[in-house]
């Protein structure tokens, strides 16, 4: 098995409901936090872990996404003509050269685990990532996918990213059963999709990051539909867990949930105060609003 992970999925064929109207023709994932889409913080992500192919599960209203990740030839020529280097070069950075896209049809919307299982013909029988936009994680020693990939070198088995949540939250995320393990790394016993506060295994809950050995694919093939109607990855790792070894990783940063309308408005708020540009400025006028929000009836 390489040691080496080149590709990751995307799955982007999600209608965005939560935020409609503003999700009517534009696609979620390129919701802006500040000046970058949702999508462009997780292809960042990706790219600086060593992906080089990024394969995109999209759907008939996702052409966004795709127009993003493409040239721009006439704006790429009008900035160059007016001396705009600067914005010039932030253009040309939205893919850097040696990274390659690969856009996959969802057909019919039946859950994450059938959209990464669309991907099947682009991946072949090579470990993979999935990286959820929706989970903006700001890591702190490096990104999350990178801390997830040492994990990956040293132990060669499928890694899912996994933090800490309020127990009464359990019904939202794929919880897993462990025990025990050391230095952020936990050994996988069990895995169960959104179970009630009552019957949790544990407090430790899967947000959005996964590198999968190839052989997911075989018990994606094999996964009924579960909770919500859907064909769900955590199903199908439950069935992998009982052939080889699946780890979990405690990634150390911060994730804001920007499925949610209020974890979104948190990304934007802190992603703007630590801008190179902005933060100053936007930190001063939150200071003159405290006064005004505390006089607030």
């Amino acid at each position: 098995m390489p040691m080496q992970i080149t590709k990751a999925v995307f799955p982007v064929a999600g209608m965005g409901t939560r935020f409609l109207p503003a999700t009517k023709a534009n696609p979620k994932e390129m919701l802006p936090v500040v000046d970058k889409p949702l999508i462009q913080y997780a292809v960042d992500e990706a790219i600086s872990a060593g992906i080089t192919q990024l394969i995109f599960v999209t759907s008939s209203s996702k052409r966004a996404i795709e127009d993003h990740f493409d040239k721009n030839y006439e704006m790429e020529s009008e900035l160059e003509r007016r001396g705009k280097q600067d914005l010039l070069d932030i253009l040309k950075g939205i893919l850097p050269e040696g990274v390659s896209c690969v856009y996959v049809r969802q057909p019919v919307a039946l859950g994450l685990g059938h959209a990464v299982l669309c991907a099947r013909p682009v991946v072949g029988n090579e470990p993979f990532a999935v990286i959820l936009a929706d989970d903006l994680i700001n890591g702190n020693s490096k990104p999350c996918l990178g801390q997830m990939m040492d994990v990956y070198k040293e132990l060669h088995a499928s890694v899912l990213g996994i933090e800490r949540i309020d127990p009464g939250m359990t019904q939202r995320y794929g919880i897993i059963k462990t025990d025990g393990g050391n230095n952020r790394v936990f050994n996988v016993n069990g895995i169960i999709e959104k179970p009630h506060p009552d019957v949790a295994p544990s407090d430790l809950a899967v947000v959005g990051r996964y590198l999968l050995r190839p052989e997911i694919f075989g018990f994606l093939e094999k996964t009924e539909r579960g909770a919500g109607g859907e064909i769900q990855l955590t199903d199908a790792i439950a069935m992998l867990l009982k052939e080889q070894a699946v780890v979990a990783y405690e990634f150390d940063g911060k994730r804001f949930d920007c499925g949610d309308k209020l974890g979104y408005l948190k990304a934007t708020v802190e992603y703007a105060l630590n801008h190179a540009e902005l933060g100053d400025a936007f930190r001063e006028y939150l200071k003159s609003k405290i006064g005004d929000l505390g006089n607030a009836e």
